[in-house]
């Protein structure tokens, strides 16, 4: 390896040139299945190849079989984008490549980890007093939320809305526990009154600020005081729905929040942090100390400091409070919040066109930048539609199923998204279905 400089420059270079062009592309890859696999050798190099090969391949091997994320008018799942400022810092968390397992290990990185998860619950109206660390998803979140409470309550069921994630069953299953699911009302909330009649010796519930298919939000101070009553751990899954109450107008989404044993927020879904990194708070620290705390022999326990191996499923731990805090400080609490705000604005925009435009409906409640909608048609037409979308290569949708429909789902967060893409999002939708 030589010519660290040279290559450096090239490489950013590569990433503001993307960057740039990454609208202009088609927004989902063509490419068939063993396709990228195919033009790349099958066997390592004997000899050492020059950085610019790498960049060679990835325009001409790589690139095509991108499904790009950045891209303004990628708007499935819930939209997601790096920001230049969390992009600059994955170079800087991979030149410095610690490992901050224990405080000794790295002081820098655990002490900057607790104070941008300090930040960060500042600016979304939580409580002073939690204990905070990042994950990689909200997935592992819910995992390690879970465990802390079959420390407090082993055996008992997770109970959790019909419309919760996937991932809450998937987390019950991994640590041993019942995954039950509670009926939603109208409005895809969970029903208290049906989680009154489940409750007795649950072990937890999971609550869900921001649905995956609808972004409903379950009453959880109800839910809240259910729990209280009845000793079973609270979790709050806020990890698209949270990062609005960096608006005061959305901070609704999280009352009761305030209540619960543990709670997660993704910045990498609506914070413009680059995936992976999901924030975790606990008002019990002490039974996610129990769960998974260990000290061998070669790693002593630490004394007056925090070592975030002992709250966490994973030993190893990549320095991403260092992202976290570079997004919030290069953004600031004005920008985050103009860059949510707009996302709601052109949701609600692209919702009023679905209203005023015969043959085509709204299905479901959309307070964020995610709405729901179908043609007048079958499933199997709406599939095809989107199929034809997405294959147009000039915007990306998602589906999911609401009382036993298939409808279109649209999802507004990238940090580069403009009211022109979402238009140009709908007009691929009218064409595609004439």
């Amino acid at each position: 390896m030589s010519g660290f400089r040279g290559d450096g420059r090239a490489a950013l270079d590569w990433v503001a040139a993307y960057l740039e062009r990454v609208g202009e592309l088609p927004v989902a890859s063509s490419v068939s299945p063993g396709d990228v696999r195919a033009r790349l050798p099958a066997s390592p190099p004997e000899r050492a190849e020059p950085f610019e090969a790498v960049l060679r391949d990835l325009d001409d091997v790589i690139l095509p079989g991108i499904t790009h994320w950045n891209h303004p008018r990628f708007l499935g799942y819930f939209a997601i984008s790096g920001s230049e400022p969390g992009i600059l810092a994955e170079l800087l968390i991979a030149a410095l490549n610690v490992n901050a397992m224990l405080w000794s290990t790295s002081p820098a990185a655990t002490e900057l980890e607790e104070l941008a998860l300090d930040w960060l619950r500042e600016l979304l109206g939580l409580p002073e007093g939690l204990h905070g660390h990042i994950e990689d998803t909200a997935s592992t979140a819910t995992i390690a939320a879970l465990a802390a409470a079959r420390e407090l309550r082993p055996g008992g069921a997770v109970l959790t809305s019909e419309q919760a994630n996937f991932s809450v069953a998937k987390a019950a299953r991994l640590v041993g526990l019942e995954c039950r699911f509670v009926p939603v009302d109208e409005e895809f909330r969970m029903s208290p009154d049906a989680l009154a009649a489940e409750i007795d010796g649950a072990t937890a519930v999971v609550a869900t600020a921001g649905t995956t298919s609808t972004t409903s939000v379950d009453p959880i101070l109800e839910i809240a005081e259910l729990c209280g009553k009845a000793g079973a751990w609270l979790h709050v899954d806020a990890a698209y729905a949270g990062s609005a109450a960096v608006c005061e107008e959305f901070r609704w989404a999280l009352n009761g929040a305030e209540h619960a044993d543990s709670i997660v927020v993704n910045p990498h879904k609506w914070l413009f942090t680059p995936i992976d990194c999901s924030c975790v708070w606990t008002r019990r620290s002490d039974a996610f100390f129990r769960a998974f705390s260990a000290t061998p022999e070669y790693m002593p326990e630490s004394s007056g400091v925090t070592d975030l191996k002992d709250y966490s499923p994973a030993l190893g731990r990549r320095f991403r409070g260092l992202k976290l805090w570079a997004v919030l400080r290069c953004y600031g609490r004005d920008g985050l919040q103009a860059l949510i705000r707009e996302h709601v604005r052109l949701a609600q925009l692209f919702a009023s066109w679905i209203e005023e435009t015969p043959g085509w409906e709204v299905v479901a409640p959309h307070p964020f930048s995610v709405v729901c909608f179908r043609r007048d048609g079958s499933d199997a037409e709406n599939e095809a539609l989107l199929t034809r979308v997405n294959a147009s290569g000039e915007a990306f949708l998602t589906h999911t199923r609401l009382n036993g429909r298939l409808v279109l789902h649209l999802a507004v967060g990238n940090v580069r998204t403009t009211e022109d893409d979402v238009r140009r999002a709908w007009q691929a939708l009218q064409a595609a279905s004439s």
